[in-house]
Formats: C-alpha cells, structure tokens, sequence
C-alpha cells in the first residue's frame, strides 16, 4: 500500500450513490488527498449455497463482486474529475468492521467516511451496528455522514467538555477544537465553538434532589471558572468572541437547535471508549447521531485530523 495520507470512503454494499459519496469527493479535494472506496459484499444466501454446491457459489459471487466493482469505478470515475486522485475495490466479508481494522493498520487514513445508519436502541445494545464499533473503537477520525445538502461544508460546530479540568480533558479539548479548525480552513468555512453544561443533572446525579438549593452559590463558582477556561481555549485557537457559545441546557437538545438554526453541516466533537453500562447506552456523540439535523465528525484522543493544506484563519463567513 502506499504511504500517502488518504481518505477511506466506506460505500454501501447496495449500487447507490449516497450522500458519502459527495462529502467524501469535496473533502478529499479541499483536503487535497487521495480518496480510496470500499465496499463490503455478503450474501448469506451465497454463503449457504456453497457449502452444497461450491463451483456455483463461486460463479455467481465472481459475477456479483464483477458488477459491484464495474459499478463502483464508474463513481470513481466521477469524483476524479474534479481532480481528485480515487481508487476503489470490492471486498467479500462477513464483518467489515475487522477489516476496516486491516485498512488502518495498512495505510496511513486521515479520515474514514461513512453514511450514518439508522438503528434501533435495542439493536445497538444487541448487534452492535458498525456505525457504533467505528464511533467507540476506531482509532481513526470517523466522518458520519447524514445528508451533503453541501459536499462542502460551509458551516462546522465544534463541541468541547469544559466541566473537568484534568490534563488529558485539556489536551482532548485542544485536539477537538484543532480538527475543526483546520476542516474550516480547508473548506473555507464558518466555525462555530460551543460547551453546553447542565448544572442541576449533574448536582442531581452527585448528591440528590433534596441538596440541589445548597448547590446554587457552588456552581455559580465552579460556571465562572469554567467559563474563563472556555474563553481561554477558544483564543488560543484563534475563536473569534461572537462565535463562543457557553450555554446552560440539555446537552443533546441544545447542540440539536443551535444546529438547526445555523444550517450546521458537520458537528465535530470527541468520541472515548465506554465499558458497561455506558456502552450500552451510548455516549453524546451516539445519541447525537440519533437526533442531529446534520453529519458527525467524531476524533478520538490522541488522534488529529491531518491535512496537506495551509492552516492559515477562516472563521468567517
């Protein structure tokens, strides 16, 4: 494989052009990267068959795999005429998200791309969906993406935790805003900062219904604080004052509406590793997934998303 830094679209084992397909020509173009697209093709019927009659099975999966990857060049083809460097294969496998893992163990991606699918709760908790895997466990950025009214992003709403002042909470906050940063950079688009904090579930969740009128003067402390840290990291990054949004309010409810109203293309925000519980219920960025008007860009920490383009200010509109 070679070296070069790229992208990852991940197609759909269906021959449709999804909004991906879109996102992920614009960005490798504003990025000025290679793209390379897989699609992932099983059949179970195909499968079953086989175990009776194997040369069939073979024919017909060879002629399957045949027309999904004819069709896939032909994509290809197109998002290369923007002047965008794209390769593409056809991969038979039962798990893709294994295999994922041996594409990123084999090239050095910047970005995996993605439609965003819609699933259940209760398969989630159950199945596992690998929108979920990628979110939770991939070491790589994830692009999920849920419609590409624009292939290039004009609008970027970038999300940090503010409420803990550990190191490494720090760090993670720096790396969230940086990705987002340079996103804007590349596509010439407007960046938006945003901590949403909810003071009375968290006191709640601590210490109990009955103590929250004693918590009043603590948190009106505690918010001072955290809001000099908010604008403190919001200037090291070079974010103008009228785009830093410190809000009280339900997280996911507030993150949705701000959206909403200002025609967010991509919420870009940190994705850690839960265990237990939490994993099953899923972290904000899951239930964001579920309820955002627009697509996820999810980091993780330690990881940057790497560009080939000039960094240089463009946080206006």
């Amino acid at each position: 494989m070679s070296q070069a830094q790229r992208l990852l679209l991940i197609a759909p084992s269906t021959l449709t052009r999804t909004p991906a397909f879109e996102r992920a020509g614009a960005l490798a173009k504003a990025m000025q990267m290679p793209l390379h697209i897989v699609a992932f093709d099983y059949l179970q019927a195909l499968a079953v068959a086989g175990l009776f009659a194997p040369e069939q099975m073979n024919r017909a999966r060879d002629g399957y795999l045949q027309n999904h990857r004819q069709w896939l060049t032909e994509q290809a083809g197109l998002i290369s005429q923007h002047g965008v460097q794209v390769t593409s294969e056809v991969v038979w496998v039962q798990h893709p998200y294994e295999e994922i893992m041996h594409f990123v163990s084999e090239m050095p991606l910047a970005l995996i791309i993605k439609d965003a699918q819609e699933e259940s709760a209760l398969q989630r908790i159950f199945f596992a969906p690998l929108d979920w895997q990628l979110l939770r466990d991939c070491p790589v950025p994830v692009h999920l993406v849920t419609n590409a009214l624009n292939p290039r992003p004009r609008n970027i709403l970038a999300i940090v935790d503010v409420l803990r002042d550990e190191e490494q909470d720090n760090v993670f906050n720096d790396q969230i805003i940086n990705a987002a940063v340079k996103l804007a950079n590349e596509c010439d688009a407007h960046l938006e900062l945003m901590h949403v904090y909810d003071w009375a579930a968290i006191y709640v969740q601590d210490m109990g219904f009955g103590a929250l009128p004693l918590a009043t003067g603590i948190y009106e402390a505690l918010g001072t604080t955290q809001r000099e840290v908010f604008a403190a990291m919001a200037e090291r990054h070079g974010v103008p004052p009228e785009y830093r949004h410190f809000i009280e309010g339900n997280p996911v409810l507030s993150i949705c509406e701000f959206a909403a109203e200002h025609r967010t293309d991509i919420i870009v925000m940190g994705t850690v590793q839960h265990k237990g519980l939490n994993k099953l219920l899923g972290t904000t960025a899951e239930q964001l997934l579920q309820r955002a008007p627009c697509s996820v860009l999810a980091i993780k920490p330690g990881r940057v998303l790497q560009s080939c383009a000039g960094n240089g200010p463009a946080l206006e509109r």
